[in-house]
């Protein structure tokens, strides 16, 4: 099992109660937290006086949810009420939403404890939590590197134990990124089985929330509290949710791993590479069918995703103008000035890098020769997609082409940062669900993942081929030096 579901099941009965549970949690916060500056904000008091709300209620005999007592920190761009949601920017420092997305609804209505909210890069735009207006987060496995990103605060918070399980978003691989440097589980849903109502929009045809956990079983548990319906988000998928954790025992014995050998050619590393091949074998060794597949359009999708994310981060960022809430600049001499100073001053280099040139791909003259042709591209990889699901079940391929990568190596070159998400924006751009999960560790000691990418609302058959894996395997249950402290 994992311990999200032991703790719930302790406090559901009555073994422990929510408020030690959660005494317990904000000391490993207050001890480790400023070594890897993993969380944005935290409240003890309100943290305290939810536990001991879940805690009154078992003693007058209700019945507690699937998340009883769990304490879990979410990322800094889903909207809570009770707490700013900055996006880690300077623009929304001191933004308060007046609504809870409908995944923190849903964590509060399983019972669970939010007990902060994590840092990301600013709107969810990087892959290392460099760019932040509260600081850059670090790997707690050696923080001279970073932990990946965006999602890089819940992946550590994670990671170092401070709490069970987080939840993080995921554009181009923002939660298996994290997931693979920090050495933690990390879903991310397809698109529409997790309502994006409450999340701060980056690229809204590829947004997705998901949770990040320390085993496949807690992570199947929290996909099963936040997935559903929500009538507020056109795009959630409207169908039943299954019983992710009964699904994780389904037998695997004759499932099909595609493996496409394009995915193992130059730039990934030797230790990455390695690890994930046996990580293959030991799938092949459990019963499962390993079988070649081919994505010949593999080699666009970095340049298509990143054009149509751009373009979509320039429609949805142009909300923040300094007029309806944000922050605005201080005298200015007029309306245009208002605008352009108020954006000026408010947004980080990388966003402005991504706003600009979103804008020119959608500019007159140029949205067909840019934009347009991404769409086209990004439908042809899903057609490369659907054709080789018809030869397998799941694919495997690494998460990143390296381990984690020294603090500031990648700052003044974006385009090696982007590169870092050549093998997870194949999902996003196909709506597929994916899962990263520890396989190893490189010759420096850091965390190695790999991935298992599934069909649309293949959610099942994804998590119980990651069950079968980690109950094989041991990476899950080594923890940095930083969660024993």
């Amino acid at each position: 099992m994992g311990e999200v579901i032991d703790t719930a099941a302790l406090v559901r009965s009555g073994s422990s109660s929510a408020a030690d549970v959660m005494d317990a949690c904000l000391k490993r916060i207050n001890s480790r937290d400023k070594a890897v500056n993993a969380l944005v904000s935290y409240d003890e008091d309100r943290a305290r006086a939810d536990a001991a709300r879940i805690d009154k209620k078992r003693a007058d005999g209700q019945t507690l949810g699937k998340l009883a007592g769990v304490p879990v920190v979410v990322k800094d761009n889903i909207c809570t009420e009770f707490s700013r949601t900055t996006c880690g920017s300077k623009i929304l420092e001191s933004y308060v939403s007046q609504f809870n997305a409908f995944v923190v609804d849903q964590l509060i209505d399983a019972d669970a404890v939010i007990v902060g909210k994590a840092n990301l890069d600013e709107f969810a735009m990087g892959s290392s939590t460099e760019f932040s207006l509260h600081g850059g987060t670090l790997n707690p496995w050696d923080t001279q590197r970073v932990p990946g990103g965006s999602s890089g605060g819940p992946a550590v918070a994670v990671a170092s134990r401070m709490v069970s399980a987080s939840l993080g978003s995921d554009t181009g691989g923002s939660i298996r990124q994290p997931a693979s440097f920090c050495g933690v589980v990390g879903l991310k849903p397809s698109y529409g089985r997790v309502s994006r109502y409450g999340l701060v929009a980056y690229g809204s045809s590829l947004d997705q929330i998901g949770p990040f956990a320390t085993s496949v079983d807690d992570a199947a548990l929290m996909l099963e509290v936040i997935a559903g319906h929500d009538d507020r988000d056109s795009t959630s998928v409207n169908e039943d949710v299954p019983v992710y954790t009964d699904a994780l025992h389904q037998p695997i014995d004759g499932k099909r791993v595609g493996v496409c050998d394009a995915c193992f050619a130059e730039g990934l590393s030797d230790d990455v590479r390695l690890s994930v091949e046996s990580s293959i074998e030991k799938m092949r060794d459990a019963g499962c069918e390993i079988v070649p597949i081919a994505l010949p359009h593999m080699k666009y999708a970095i340049a298509s995703y990143y054009m149509i994310a751009m373009a979509e981060a320039s429609s949805n960022l142009a909300r923040f103008d300094g007029v309806h809430y944000g922050y605005r600049a201080a005298e200015p001499r007029d309306l245009a000035d208002m605008y352009a100073t108020s954006r000026g001053e408010g947004f980080g280099a990388e966003v402005k890098r991504r706003i600009m040139m979103g804008t020119y791909a959608l500019s007159s003259g140029y949205y067909d020769a840019y934009y347009l042709k991404a769409l086209k591209v990004r439908r042809l990889i899903k057609v490369d997609f659907d054709a080789a699901y018809q030869r397998c079940d799941v694919i495997a391929l690494p998460v990143a082409p390296t381990t984690a990568f020294a603090v500031g190596e990648k700052v003044e070159d974006p385009l090696a940062m982007y590169l870092s998400d050549m093998y997870t924006v194949f999902a996003n751009l196909a709506g597929l669900c994916a899962i990263s999960l520890p396989c190893g560790f490189d010759g420096s000691g850091l965390p190695i993942g790999w991935q298992l990418m599934g069909q649309p609302l293949g959610e099942s058959t994804l998590l119980s081929m990651a069950h079968h894996y980690q109950s094989m395997t041991d990476y899950h249950l080594q923890a940095p030096e930083l969660a024993t402290k």
